[in-house]
């Protein structure tokens, strides 16, 4: 099965929580991991995701050492709802 990995930036204005993290994340950009693999037997190519990864510390305390931790991409969706109401 082929699978990819597609990074991308996410920016918390607001300290915030996600589940299965026993901290309160402090405001700043976070790189974020989405692993998807192929869907086999289909006419063109489709993706469907199947880990969510972000990266701490933020990257504006990068020479902190860096810890990658699986997250659920509900979550985290919710989390950058939140911060965005604010």
């Amino acid at each position: 099965m082929t699978t990819r990995t597609r990074s991308s930036t996410t920016r918390f204005a607001a300290p915030f929580t996600l589940a299965g993290i026993d901290q309160t994340l402090p405001a700043g950009e976070y790189r974020i991991d989405h692993d998807e693999e192929a869907i086999d037997g289909l006419s063109w190519i489709a993706y469907r995701s199947v880990a969510t990864y972000i990266h701490l510390p933020s990257i504006e305390r990068a020479s902190r050492p860096t810890q990658i931790v699986e997250i659920a991409s509900g979550d985290l969706e919710a989390a950058i709802a939140k911060d965005s109401e604010t």
